[in-house]
């Protein structure tokens, strides 16, 4: 069950940060654009997390 919320949580994250990043770069506001990249990047984290903890079946 965690493979899928880290999964959830990566997706959200993802999409969060790509949001950002289209404000900040539309609204000229550089330190939103970068959180946007940061948390995007969050998000591909949590991802491959979900990815490996499917891969173990959640035994990690």
């Amino acid at each position: 069950m965690g493979e899928l919320k880290e999964k959830i949580k990566g997706n959200t994250n993802e999409a969060i940060g790509e949001t950002k990043q289209a404000v900040g770069d539309a609204t000229d506001n550089e330190k939103m654009e970068q959180e946007g990249v940061e948390q995007e990047a969050k998000g591909k984290g949590q991802q491959l997390k979900g990815e490996v903890e499917g891969f173990f079946g959640n035994d990690i």
